[in-house]
């Protein structure tokens, strides 16, 4: 069982999301498990549990209804997107613990460059001082997930304000570039991916140490 990393740039929202799609509906139980690194154009995506009234003033921006859980937020240029195709019954971790293990993933990322974060039990993602820096947003299928996150990095903040982030009205938004971290996206990346191989890793391991003991 491995993780295979995929750096796919710039993509666009729809044939990302479809391709998510496909690769859940035709995994095996022999399939590896996946991570992809990206960034999308402008693009609001709205939640399963999404309400209409959310969506302030979208402008020219495309709204897409999606198949992921939560409410609606943004992703464009300068914020990184990581889907984590996981088979989480392989890793024997439950959706909560998983929530839990991206947020922890980005708050030891955003630790590199100096930046305390906390996560909240209340409202999925990540803050730094109740100001939102990174989103999470999951579907669970046929024991997989797809979907995942969004970390703001260097980015236009304007489009928050066209919407209720999260569904959460005078949220506030922020990203590491505003918080004078001097970063660049790839650089970024490399950390959270490198954060999120490893608790992978311990996952794997942790299942295989225990179907030995089984033996």
């Amino acid at each position: 069982m491995k993780l295979k990393l995929k750096n796919l740039g710039c993509v666009d929202y729809m044939p990302t999301w479809r391709a998510m799609q496909q690769f859940t509906d035709t995994r095996t139980s022999e399939t590896d498990d996946e991570l992809w690194c990206l960034e999308h154009p402008p693009v609001f995506t709205q939640g399963l549990n999404g309400q209409a009234h959310h969506v302030l003033n979208p402008g020219s921006i495309p709204v897409v209804a999606i198949d992921r859980g939560g409410q609606v937020t943004y992703h464009g240029p300068g914020q990184l997107v990581v889907y984590p195709l996981w088979d989480i019954k392989r890793l024997n971790v439950g959706v909560r613990s998983l929530v839990v293990g991206i947020e922890n993933a980005i708050i030891a990322t955003l630790r590199e460059f100096n930046i305390q974060a906390n996560g909240s039990r209340e409202a999925p993602g990540v803050y730094v001082d109740r100001r939102k820096i990174a989103s999470i947003g999951l579907r669970i299928k046929r024991y997989a997930s797809y979907h995942g996150l969004a970390l703001n990095v260097d980015m236009s903040l304007e489009p928050f304000t066209r919407i209720n982030p999260c569904g959460y009205q005078g949220l506030e938004v922020i990203d590491m570039k505003s918080l004078n971290a001097n970063v660049t996206l790839p650089e970024v990346s490399r950390v959270l991916q490198l954060y999120l191989h490893q608790w992978w890793e311990t996952l794997r391991d942790s299942v295989t140490n225990c179907s030995k003991s089984e033996e």
